[in-house]
């Protein structure tokens, strides 16, 4: 796998993070992941949501951009609500966090970057609780190049057909900004997964 971040602070400007996450129903005590975290305009929001009390598993497969959204995370004083975990999305286990453990996945602006689409709902599904949520957000057009490569692009209609045919099953839609769409969905089935032990996370001191 190559890179699994767009142009983050260029992406942040046509989404709405903060209203976004308002839409995504986050409560203190919750525990969430930002598949692909990028610039970590998302991360950094949940965190200051769930105020200490609940956890954002921070995910990325580039150290420096993990790096920067601790730095950044230190500044707004919601460390001690973040991990961070250096992992390839698409590889089995890749976010390293244990079966069944979280109540929230949001995949934002990542769909589109990934070859094995199907790998990231994959590892959603086994990370997330039985009642737990996925939330997708991505662009819903190339819009002349100002988003990514028309052939990238990765559809609402395309985006639930994966989520639909991984196990999940759409709850509703929301406004996720001009240029995105916005999908929460839910569990529907048992799909067989490999599963992982134990956390574990890599902070930013060892990336």
């Amino acid at each position: 796998m190559n890179v699994q971040t767009h142009n983050p602070l260029h992406t942040a400007g046509f989404a709405h993070p903060r209203s976004n996450v308002e839409a995504l129903g986050i409560e203190p005590g919750m525990l969430v992941a930002d598949f692909g975290a990028g610039s970590g305009a998302y991360a950094l929001h949940m965190a200051e949501v769930l105020k200490k009390a609940g956890r954002v598993y921070v995910i990325d497969v580039q150290k420096d951009l993990l790096r920067r959204i601790h730095t950044e995370a230190r500044k707004r004083g919601v460390e001690g609500a973040m991990e961070f975990i250096w992992g390839d999305l698409e590889a089995p286990g890749g976010s390293k966090i244990a079966d069944h453990r979280l109540d929230l996945v949001l995949v934002s602006n990542l769909l589109f970057q990934v070859p094995d689409k199907v790998a990231i709902f994959r590892e959603a599904l086994r990370i997330l609780k039985p009642t737990g949520r996925l939330a997708i957000i991505d662009w819903s057009d190339s819009f002349g190049g100002m988003g990514p490569r028309r052939e990238d692009v990765v559809t609402k209609d395309a985006a639930l057909e994966l989520a639909t045919g991984s196990g999940f099953e759409l709850t509703r839609e929301f406004h996720a900004g001009a240029h995105h769409y916005g999908l929460l969905l839910h569990h529907v089935a048992t799909v067989a997964v490999e599963p992982v032990a134990t956390v574990k996370v890599v902070e930013s001191d060892s990336m």
